[in-house]
């Protein structure tokens, strides 16, 4: 149940394609809001005047029943289309038409209006780009093939569920970045050494820790009641682990309070990789 306290609003993510971008920018934007409840509808592939006057429909009767105008975070290019969302019961933000219009005069030329055109295939280099990272993503989660390592662009360490993984996959969708990441377990702490597999990409690798007592709520989900979720084992694991990577000298940071966007720009940016997106 939500917060009586909060303000209540519907949200329309509306697009002519997937949606990643409008959702991208609208997240952005109400994350600023947060004595407010919003609640997000996605209205992808909005291509037709048929699809637009069903999302008219959709939209006013949200209107009338709730008593509040929904406001409607856009992606369109389609003139005509989005003429019929903007004289919908609705707060119509426009986020394209907002910074192309001044694009158009900076530099005397008209934008195009295509359709889906951020998100197109047609591109091949960078898709193709992007689905090799998340094959070697997959291949090298949690250190289960080791080899070509040597052609990671990062390698994240870190003791089991520290998120690694999600971090990595993220990488690789967002940013085609050849993310491998590779487990430190007990069995280093007590040799008190790097897995010897990793040690030769010394300069690839970005450690990721956690609280301890975060860490056994996530390991209890997993593997309740178990020795390796007890609060003791998460202590002496976290532990050894911050010393171990302070030791050797390798970069790392607490996923505790981060989201995956921001583990990530800090890999990025601590490894000193592009951050241009695939």
């Amino acid at each position: 149940m939500n917060d009586t306290s909060k303000i209540e609003r519907t949200v329309y993510l509306v697009s002519d394609g997937t949606g990643i971008t409008v959702e991208t920018f609208s997240n952005a934007v109400l994350s600023q809001f947060d004595k407010a409840y919003f609640q997000q509808i996605h209205l992808p592939f909005i291509d037709s005047i048929e699809k637009a006057q069903k999302s008219v429909i959709i939209i006013n009767k949200n209107a009338l029943e709730t008593g509040y105008p929904p406001i409607i975070f856009s992606t369109l290019v389609n003139q005509e289309i989005m003429t019929l969302l903007k004289n919908s019961n609705c707060i119509f933000l426009d986020l394209f038409g907002t910074f192309v219009n001044h694009i158009e005069k900076a530099i005397g030329q008209k934008s195009n209006n295509s359709i889906g055109r951020s998100h197109m295939v047609s591109d091949s280099e960078k898709y193709r780009n992007r689905i090799d990272a998340i094959n070697f993503c997959l291949a090298h989660d949690d250190g289960q093939f080791v080899n070509q390592l040597d052609k990671a662009d990062v390698i994240l360490i870190g003791i089991s569920r520290c998120g690694k993984t999600p971090t990595s996959l993220y990488l690789a969708m967002q940013y085609a970045i050849k993310a491998a990441n590779f487990p430190l377990t007990p069995d280093d702490f007590e040799r008190n050494m790097l897995p010897s597999t990793i040690v030769p990409y010394k300069d690839k690798l970005f450690g990721l820790s956690i609280h301890p007592e975060r860490l056994s709520e996530v390991r209890n989900e997993r593997r309740p009641n178990s020795k390796y979720a007890t609060i003791e084992q998460c202590r002496y694991e976290v532990m050894a682990s911050e010393k171990m990577m302070r030791r050797e000298g390798i970069s790392w940071l607490s996923t505790t309070t981060k989201s995956i966007e921001e583990i990530s720009t800090t890999v990025l940016q601590e490894i000193g990789l592009s951050r241009t997106l695939a």
